[in-house]
């Protein structure tokens, strides 16, 4: 019997119903990503009201049982009676999509948010929701559930102030867990209030005794934003270099400050919505810069007339900076939606930073001199890094590791068929080799740790014979020439020891993959491989445990002592039990290496993995609670 597709089998889901059936939609995924950007989108629209001039203060609560307040003392929703529609200003906000004052009239100028559905869909994925406006006087409250009003709009009271306060618990049949992570509001606030010149924003978390409590308030704005970021390298120019414009078009500003590193850090933010995927924006920014510093070089003398011009690879070594821009219309596209795609403002970037970078590197000749000479420096070290992938190449694909019998391929050509282990060490790559599916696992055995690349350039990092042998046997290229269409495996894992050594070798393979092969990340292919923690044996059975709880819960049960082995190393497995615990796809447990925040990773990276040992101490004695295990 044929299914009939007529007039009446076609579904209209009115007005927040579509929020609720596919909210994944709507802001990404029903994951702890997803949870996250309730909060941002409550709180953008208090930002907006900052954009606007109006607000100078917002207070972000997580409450007991993960409810969220969002306070600010901008104007207030306003809350009169939309004719059209016979109903109050702020319910129509709130439970429709598309409507706010951010379509058109006089309402914003500039707004971020999530493309103009922001607050509805808090609420429409709330179980509980109450907003408080102060205007006029008055407090008027409404609640709602679901989307839905569950009462009109009152008034509650008298007041002077003038303001938004927004209530929310978001559903739990939506959601898959609702515990809101501090820390992941806490680094998103930072990052709003740098954007944010003077805004204070505060963060508390009244879940715990005494309650966390964090406040924000930069008078540098985004010079303070690079300053930040770059404390955990070293400056090569004490001032950070700082322009802004306006034009009809939208406005531009821009920080940068080069440090003694060997990466690139530049951001990017349209409408204080951070645009990992670029955009005009971005375009313009380097564009101008590499022609700046060319030319400035060749005025000077300091690039003769023979010599090729410095690339925008070398010129952005060692820089950090940040570019944000406002717009009226934002016109965001990408996988993400996260590029800028306005190439209006491009034109905007492009002149503002070539005529104000060009007017500082005259002004200020000594700082002009210490980037010229990084930038030679930095292309030198790219010519002899080009001359090694020539020899690599002329050598052949593997032979020039010297580790020809090192990697144990898989017999599937498919890439998305097949994964790559990066092992620690010949012994526990020796028993992965025993233990693997030939048909789709490969071994790759690492000897010692790596390289770390946070301190080293593309020519001594070409160098290595262990990275070599990753860039080798993933096919992808490196740097300039990174092709993520030609990689050969689209799964590799990680698979080192549970102590600090195996910790630190995954450290640093995490870190060449983040510098120099960022795509793989981006695109899910790496992996950690979970082995297990202890090996438990009672009445004849054998039972593995990756957890220290999973084991205490375990043995409570049980009458007498059983046997109970600690693994040090992979080592101490035979192959039967690492394909069991670790490499069978049926059992094993992987974690997915993601990419939440690149600024976050950035700084997370450049600590660890820097010179310098003050911010590494801090950190390791700030987070040094949250160790689950540690062998020393």
């Amino acid at each position: 019997m044929s299914a009939t597709y007529t007039a009446k089998d076609i579904t209209v889901l009115e007005g927040l119903e579509a929020v609720r059936k596919r909210p994944g939609m709507y802001i990404g995924s029903t994951g702890p990503r997803g949870l996250h950007h309730l909060v941002y989108e409550v709180v953008d629209n208090s930002i907006d009201e900052a954009l606007a001039g109006y607000c100078k203060n917002i207070t972000v609560k997580i409450k007991e049982g993960n409810v969220i307040e969002v306070n600010d003392d901008g104007r207030g929703i306003p809350v009169g009676i939309v004719p059209k529609y016979n109903k109050p200003a702020v319910e129509i906000v709130l439970t429709m999509l598309h409507a706010g004052g951010k379509f058109g009239g006089d309402g914003y100028k500039v707004s971020g948010g999530l493309h103009g559905v922001g607050v509805s869909v808090v609420n429409a994925l709330s179980e509980k929701l109450t907003v408080d406006v102060q205007r006029d006087g008055q407090i008027y409250r409404q609640s709602f559930s679901y989307g839905k009003p569950t009462s009109k709009l009152e008034v509650a009271g008298k007041i002077k102030k003038t303001g938004t306060k927004v209530t929310f618990l978001p559903d739990k049949e939506i959601f898959e867990d609702l515990n809101f992570s501090f820390e992941t509001i806490r680094q998103r606030m930072r990052e709003m209030a740098f954007l944010n010149k003077d805004l204070k924003i505060e963060l508390i978390d009244e879940r715990v005794e005494p309650n966390e409590r964090v406040e924000y308030k930069y008078s540098g704005g985004i010079i303070d934003f690079v300053k930040h970021l770059n404390s955990t390298k070293e400056p090569l120019h004490k001032k950070v270099i700082y322009f802004d414009n306006k034009e009809a078009s939208g406005e531009v500003e821009i920080a940068m400050q080069y440090n003694a590193g060997y990466t690139e850090s530049v951001f990017t933010f349209a409408n204080n919505i951070n645009t990992h995927e670029g955009g005009a924006h971005l375009s313009g920014f380097k564009a101008a810069l590499t022609r700046t510093i060319n030319d400035y070089a060749r005025k000077k003398g300091i690039l003769k007339e023979k010599e090729e011009n410095l690339s925008g690879e070398d010129i952005r070594e060692g820089l950090t900076a940040i570019v944000s821009v406002k717009l009226r219309e934002p016109q965001f596209e990408g996988q993400t939606k996260t590029k800028l795609g306005n190439t209006e403002i491009r034109g905007l970037v492009e002149s503002t930073t070539g005529a104000r970078l060009d007017e500082f590197l005259e002004e200020n000749p000594q700082t002009a001199k210490l980037i010229v000479n990084k930038v030679i420096q930095a292309a030198r070290a790219r010519a002899a890094a080009r001359k090694a992938r020539e020899l690599t190449r002329r050598k052949g694909l593997l032979e020039s590791m010297a580790l020809p019998g090192k990697l144990a391929d898989c017999s599937v050509q498919d890439p998305s068929l097949s994964e790559l282990y990066l092992v620690e060490g010949d012994s526990a790559g020796g028993s992965a080799k025993q233990a693997r599916d030939r048909g789709f696992q490969a071994i790759l055995p690492l000897k010692g740790k790596i390289l770390n690349v946070e301190k080293a350039r593309l020519n001594k990092i070409l160098g290595s014979e262990e990275i070599q042998a990753i860039i080798t046997a993933l096919g992808t290229g490196i740097g300039e020439e990174f092709d993520i269409g030609s990689a050969r495996y689209h799964r590799v894992i990680i698979m080192t020891d549970a102590d600090v050594d195996g910790a630190h070798i995954r450290t640093l393979i995490l870190t060449f993959f983040y510098r120099y092969m960022l795509p793989m990340i981006e695109s899910g292919y790496i992996h950690i491989a979970q082995p297990p923690l202890y090996k438990v044996t009672h009445d004849g059975l054998t039972k593995y445990f990756y957890k220290d709880r999973e084991l205490e819960e375990y043995l409570k049960k049980l009458n007498k002592n059983p046997g109970v082995q600690r693994y040090k190393g992979l080592g101490e497995m035979n192959p039967e039990q690492l394909w069991d615990t670790t490499m069978n796809p049926e059992k094993r447990t992987l974690l997915k290496v993601n990419l939440e925040d690149a600024i976050v990773a950035d700084e997370i990276f450049s600590i660890l993995m820097g010179d310098r040992v003050e911010p590494r101490r801090d950190f390791i004695q700030k987070h040094a609670k949250d160790v689950r295990f540690l062998d020393i």
